[in-house]
Protein backbone atom coordinates (compact mmCIF):
# COMPACT_ATOMS: atom_id res chain seq x y z
CA UNK A 1 0.00 0.00 0.00
CA UNK A 2 1.31 3.20 -1.07
CA UNK A 3 0.04 6.69 0.43
CA UNK A 4 1.03 10.30 -0.98
CA UNK A 5 2.38 12.74 1.65
CA UNK A 6 3.52 16.09 0.50
CA UNK A 7 4.26 14.63 -3.44
CA UNK A 8 6.10 11.59 -1.74
CA UNK A 9 4.50 8.12 -2.12
CA UNK A 10 5.35 6.45 1.41
CA UNK A 11 5.00 2.97 1.26
CA UNK A 12 3.31 1.00 3.78
CA UNK A 13 3.07 -3.36 4.02
CA UNK A 14 -0.55 -4.67 3.63
CA UNK A 15 -1.36 -3.99 7.22
CA UNK A 16 -0.12 0.09 6.92
CA UNK A 17 2.69 0.37 8.78
CA UNK A 18 5.80 1.99 7.74
CA UNK A 19 8.03 -0.03 5.67
CA UNK A 20 10.70 2.61 6.35
CA UNK A 21 10.13 4.20 9.92
CA UNK A 22 12.72 7.15 8.56
CA UNK A 23 9.29 8.01 6.47
CA UNK A 24 7.09 8.88 9.38
CA UNK A 25 5.18 12.68 10.02
CA UNK A 26 2.56 13.89 11.48
CA UNK A 27 1.25 14.32 7.67
CA UNK A 28 1.16 10.24 7.21
CA UNK A 29 -0.65 9.88 10.42
CA UNK A 30 -3.22 12.37 9.45
CA UNK A 31 -3.60 10.33 6.09
CA UNK A 32 -3.55 7.28 7.58
CA UNK A 33 -6.31 7.88 10.15
CA UNK A 34 -8.28 9.64 7.27
CA UNK A 35 -8.10 5.98 5.50
CA UNK A 36 -8.84 4.25 8.60
CA UNK A 37 -11.89 6.66 9.18
CA UNK A 38 -9.98 7.84 12.50
CA UNK A 39 -10.72 11.80 12.95
CA UNK A 40 -7.16 12.76 15.54
CA UNK A 41 -7.92 14.92 18.11
CA UNK A 42 -5.35 15.96 21.25
CA UNK A 43 -5.89 13.00 22.74
CA UNK A 44 -5.33 10.98 19.91
CA UNK A 45 -2.30 12.79 19.33
CA UNK A 46 -1.12 12.18 23.01
CA UNK A 47 -1.17 8.39 22.72
CA UNK A 48 0.79 8.86 19.29
CA UNK A 49 3.50 11.23 20.97
CA UNK A 50 3.79 8.77 24.09
CA UNK A 51 4.10 5.88 21.69
CA UNK A 52 6.80 7.42 19.89
CA UNK A 53 9.00 8.79 22.82
CA UNK A 54 8.31 5.37 24.50
CA UNK A 55 9.41 3.47 21.13
CA UNK A 56 12.73 6.03 21.32
CA UNK A 57 13.91 5.09 24.45
CA UNK A 58 13.76 1.85 25.09
CA UNK A 59 13.02 0.58 21.23
CA UNK A 60 9.79 -1.25 22.31
CA UNK A 61 6.47 0.03 21.79
CA UNK A 62 4.50 0.28 25.15
CA UNK A 63 2.05 -2.68 26.35
CA UNK A 64 -2.02 -1.30 27.39
CA UNK A 65 -1.06 -1.83 31.00
CA UNK A 66 2.10 0.49 30.41
CA UNK A 67 0.26 3.03 28.81
CA UNK A 68 -2.57 3.03 31.65
CA UNK A 69 -0.31 3.23 34.11
CA UNK A 70 1.61 6.13 32.84
CA UNK A 71 -0.66 8.55 31.30
CA UNK A 72 -4.10 7.13 33.00
CA UNK A 73 -2.63 8.50 36.51
CA UNK A 74 -1.55 11.69 35.48
CA UNK A 75 -5.03 12.55 33.74
CA UNK A 76 -6.34 13.67 37.49
CA UNK A 77 -9.86 13.11 38.34
CA UNK A 78 -11.59 12.67 35.16
CA UNK A 79 -9.14 9.29 34.74
CA UNK A 80 -8.59 8.46 38.89
CA UNK A 81 -9.61 4.86 38.48
CA UNK A 82 -6.83 3.85 35.79
CA UNK A 83 -9.69 1.33 34.13
CA UNK A 84 -11.20 4.25 32.99
CA UNK A 85 -9.14 5.80 31.46
CA UNK A 86 -8.74 2.31 29.58
CA UNK A 87 -11.72 2.56 28.45
CA UNK A 88 -11.67 6.43 26.91
CA UNK A 89 -8.64 4.71 24.52
CA UNK A 90 -10.69 2.50 23.70
CA UNK A 91 -13.35 5.09 22.72
CA UNK A 92 -10.47 6.51 20.66
CA UNK A 93 -9.17 3.14 18.99
CA UNK A 94 -12.04 1.12 19.58
CA UNK A 95 -10.72 -2.09 17.72
CA UNK A 96 -7.21 -2.67 19.07
CA UNK A 97 -5.70 0.62 20.44
CA UNK A 98 -2.10 -0.38 20.58
CA UNK A 99 -2.09 -1.86 17.55
CA UNK A 100 -4.10 1.22 15.47
CA UNK A 101 -1.69 3.52 17.76
CA UNK A 102 1.47 1.91 16.76
CA UNK A 103 0.40 2.37 12.76
CA UNK A 104 -0.28 5.90 13.63
CA UNK A 105 3.06 6.40 15.32
CA UNK A 106 4.99 5.28 12.40
CA UNK A 107 6.37 2.06 14.66
CA UNK A 108 6.52 -1.82 13.65
CA UNK A 109 3.51 -3.77 14.38
CA UNK A 110 3.56 -5.02 18.26
CA UNK A 111 3.11 -8.54 19.06
CA UNK A 112 0.17 -9.97 19.95
CA UNK A 113 -1.26 -9.44 23.10
CA UNK A 114 0.15 -5.95 24.77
Amino acid sequence: MHFNVNSKSIETNEQGFLCNLGDWSEEFAEKVADHDGVKLFNDHWELIWYFRDYHEETLVSPTMHTVVKTLGKNKGTQFHQQKDYEKHIYGLFPQDPTHEICKLAGLPMPPPDT
